[in-house]
């Protein structure tokens, strides 16, 4: 059912109960019990169904090794990342332990910690702003000031934010520079969302930027 509806269209429930091969009643049956087990569907008798958003993950599918990745991830996440992904991990973790097949599968430690630097938490306040500049594809107007001190505006098309483990950095094209630059995000002292929209351009993609990199390690490792 939840294969069916993660088209994003609006089913009715005869057509679904003709491509299952059940009865209508149990398709209505099936949508209260779904919408009680917290997938996100939308719909009702004679209008139709849907699903408000994609639906990924199967807990019940989770191995041991997979749900302890999971569990480690969520724990770097609510140390090191902004508050919408600590309320995101924290929000995640209570469904894991709610959910008492994969909490009779987790123990009790799973055998790690996670502390932060000082150095990941400068700057998480703007986390938020920037991946919703890379998800609306919009420029951001920065200050930034380099570790010699220098103070400098920029435009830039952001691509994709990396975490080093010490510090947060945003991978971008500038405008002002004409190429790719990578600010450490602790360092940007003001970050603003532009009306500016920009689309791919042939060499300021995140596609070119990765290209970049790796034909310079291919480079460094031939000259190495």
């Amino acid at each position: 059912m939840v294969e069916i509806l993660s088209d994003g269209r609006l089913h009715r429930a005869q057509d679904l109960a003709g491509m299952l091969e059940v009865s209508e009643r149990t398709i209505y049956r099936d949508m209260i019990t779904l919408a009680a087990s917290g997938v996100p569907v939308d719909g009702e008798r004679g209008l139709g169904y849907l699903l408000r958003e994609p639906v990924f993950l199967s807990p019940m599918a989770l191995s041991s090794q997979e749900l302890e990745a999971l569990t480690l991830g969520m724990a770097i996440v609510a140390k090191a990342a902004d508050e919408e992904l600590r309320n995101a991990a924290a929000s995640l973790s209570r469904k894991i332990e709610g959910h008492s097949a994969l909490r009779r599968r987790a123990p009790a430690q799973w055998g790690f910690d996670v502390h932060a630097l000082d150095t990941a938490q400068k700057g998480l306040s703007l986390l938020p702003t920037i991946r919703r500049s890379i998800r609306e594809e919009r420029k951001l107007s920065l200050t930034y000031t380099s570790l010699a001190g220098e103070s400098s505006q920029r435009v830039v098309r952001p691509l994709q934010t990396e975490y080093w483990g010490s510090v947060w950095t945003l991978s971008a094209w500038c405008e002002q520079r004409g190429d790719f630059r990578v600010f450490r995000v602790d360092q940007i002292e003001r970050c603003e969302i532009t009306d500016t929209t920009f689309e791919s351009e042939p060499g300021k993609t995140l596609e070119d930027y990765l290209a970049l990199i790796s034909a310079q390690l291919t480079g460094n490792e031939e000259h190495g």
